[in-house]
C-alpha cells in the first residue's frame, strides 16, 4: 500500500493539527496509509482523539525536532533522529513511501530534500510550487515561491517545464498555459533575466507558453502556471494571502455594522461562504518541491489540519499521477540542462 510520511513535529501547531490533518486525509481517500514521524507519546496522545483504521496509520518514534531557530544545513546533519530527517530517509529508502509532508522549517525541508533525496537528473534548481486560487474556481501554480531568490534565465525556463508536468500529473490539465511573471505583458518588458527567460520559454518544447503576465493575472488571468523567481514569487504569494484575509475581514466588518446589514448577510450567507471558499488557499495544501527524485510537500509553518489534510492528498495525487516520471520525460525534451548551466 502507498504510504505518505508526515512530519508530525513540524510547524507551529504540531503535533495536534498535524495529526488531525493526517487522520482527516485518510477519511477522504482510500488505498493509502500515513506514517507519522515524531515523539510517539505526544503523537499517540493526539491519535486517541480520533477514530481511524489502525492498519493505515504507523508512528515512527523520533527523539529530536528541527526548529525554525536551527541553522538548516547544520540541523539536517546533526539532528539525524529528528522527525524531518527520519521522514525523508523513509521516503528515500522505503519503496512503499510515495511522498513526504512537513510544516517544519522551510530551510530544513529544502536542505534535506537536496541532501537526502537528491535532484532529478538535469534539474538545475528545485522549486517550490503552490496552488493559488483563481477566478475560475481552480488553482494557478506559482513556481517558484521562495526556494531560489536569485535565478538564471534557464532556471525560470525549467520551472515552467516542471510546473507544467505537475499540472498534468496532479491537476489533469492536458496543455497547461504558462506565463512568465513580469512588470508588463509586452515581450520586451523586464530586466535581462526576464527577457532571456522569455526567449527560452518561447522555444521550450512540451509547454504552452503564452508570454509575460502581470501579478493580477495569477488569480484573474487565463493561465495555469505562473513562472517567477523565488523573490518575486514569494512576495506575490504573501500579497495574495493577505488580500484573501483582508477581503474576508472587510466583509465581516461590513455585515456587523447594523441590523440591516446583518439581515442582508442572512440573505447572502451562501454566496459569501462561496467567496471565502474560492479565496481560501489552504484548500490546495502546501507547496510541492519540484525537481526532487521523490514527492515532497512543504506546508506553511502555521498550517492547521485543513491544510495538512489537503497536503497529504496533494502528495498522493502527485505520486499516483506520475509527477517524477513526467518531469524526467519533459526535461529530456528541452535544451537547457544542469550541466550546461552550472
Amino acid at each position: 500500500m502507498l504510504k505518505i510520511v508526515v512530519d508530525a513535529m513540524g510547524g507551529d501547531n504540531a503535533p495536534a493539527e498535524i495529526v488531525k490533518g493526517a487522520v482527516d486525509a485518510l477519511g477522504k481517500q482510500k488505498n493509502f496509509a500515513v506514517v507519522l514521524t515524531g515523539d510517539e507519546h505526544l503523537v499517540g496522545h493526539e491519535l486517541l482523539k480520533y477514530r481511524y483504521d489502525a492498519n493505515r496509520v504507523e508512528v515512527v518514534h523520533c527523539s529530536e525536532v528541527i526548529t525554525g531557530d536551527d541553522v538548516p544545513t547544520q540541523a539536517v546533519r546533526a539532528k539525524r533522529d529528528s522527525s524531518l530527517v527520519v521522514g525523508m530517509k523513509l521516503l528515500k529508502e522505503d519503496e512503499e513511501v510515495g511522498g513526504f509532508v512537513s510544516a517544519g522549517s522551510t530551510g530544513a525541508v529544502l536542505t534535506g530534500g537536496i541532501m537526502l533525496i537528491g535532484r532529478i537528473k538535469g534539474v538545475m534548481r528545485p522549486a517550490l510550487c503552490p496552488g493559488v486560487p483563481n477566478v475560475r474556481g481552480g488553482a494557478t501554480l506559482l513556481c517558484d515561491c521562495g526556494a531560489n531568490a536569485e535565478c538564471r534565465p534557464a532556471y525560470l525556463a525549467q520551472f515552467g517545464v516542471m510546473a507544467s508536468a505537475y499540472a498534468r500529473a496532479a491537476y489533469h490539465i492536458e496543455a497547461p498555459r504558462v506565463g512568465l511573471l513580469n512588470n508588463g505583458t509586452e515581450s520586451h518588458k523586464g530586466d535581462p533575466l526576464h527577457q532571456e527567460a522569455y526567449e527560452l520559454l518561447k522555444t521550450a518544447k512540451g509547454i504552452e507558453f503564452v508570454g509575460n503576465i502581470e501579478g493580477r493575472d495569477i488569480m484573474f488571468g487565463d493561465i495555469d502556471v505562473a513562472v517567477a523567481d523565488g523573490f518575486s514569487g514569494n512576495i506575490a504569494l504573501k500579497a495574495i494571502e493577505g488580500c484573501g484575509k483582508t477581503v474576508a475581514e472587510i466583509l465581516e466588518r461590513q455585515f456587523r455594522r447594523s441590523l440591516s446589514s446583518k439581515l442582508a448577510y442572512l440573505c447572502a450567507k451562501k454566496e459569501i461562504a462561496g467567496l471565502k471558499s474560492v479565496l481560501d488557499y489552504a484548500r490546495f495544501g502546501g507547496s510541492v518541491f519540484l525537481g526532487l527524485k521523490k514527492v515532497v510537500v512543504k506546508c506553511h509553518g502555521e498550517a492547521k489540519a485543513k491544510t495538512v489534510s489537503a497536503s497529504v492528498l496533494q502528495a498522493v495525487d502527485a505520486f499516483r499521477g506520475g509527477l517524477i516520471q513526467n518531469i524526467t520525460e519533459m526535461l529530456e525534451g528541452v535544451g537547457f540542462t544542469a550541466e550546461k548551466s552550472e
